[in-house]
């Protein structure tokens, strides 16, 4: 698959996908006898697992750690399993927090959406602005209205 083909699939630029190249994130792919890049299927899986780990707050450098561990089929690594077990804390944390806040928004929605009756005894609010002041009763003249006259030069 092309390079654009790739990006849209995956949702970045292209210019996003040659910097994880050089990055050492995703591999370089083999070429088309015309020169252009030919990934494969999997590399917008790896593309979407990058940006996944890099919205859950990991470096380039700690996702290259867990690329390198999964790609390698590594069973046992403690620096890898110390991180994931700290950003697992940290993510599980921020969704704790996102929740509380969505309930405390939800909360306070009925009570914006549908506003209360005034209360008619209440003094006016002076940040409320005023009715307009009722215009004065002049009276209209009868008749047409006069022409605009002509000047001649």
């Amino acid at each position: 698959m092309r390079i654009g083909t790739l990006a849209h699939a995956a949702g970045v630029t292209t210019k996003t996908i040659r910097f994880y190249e050089r990055s050492g994130l995703l591999p370089e792919p083999p070429r088309t006898p015309s020169g252009y890049r030919d990934y494969p299927p999997e590399s917008a899986e790896r593309l979407e697992f990058i940006r996944g780990a890099q919205s859950a707050g990991l470096s380039l450098a700690e996702i290259r750690l867990l690329l390198r561990v999964r790609d390698e089929g590594t069973e046992h690594d403690p620096a890898a399993a110390r991180l994931l077990t700290s950003q697992l804390r940290r993510i599980d944390d921020r969704i704790l927090e996102l929740t509380r806040t969505r309930d405390a928004l939800r909360a306070l929605l009925p009570r914006l959406a549908s506003p209360a009756p005034p209360d008619p005894l209440a003094p006016p609010d002076p940040r409320e602005p005023s009715a307009p002041p009722e215009p004065e009763h002049a009276p209209r003249p009868r008749g047409p209205a006069p022409r605009a006259r002509r000047v001649s030069s």
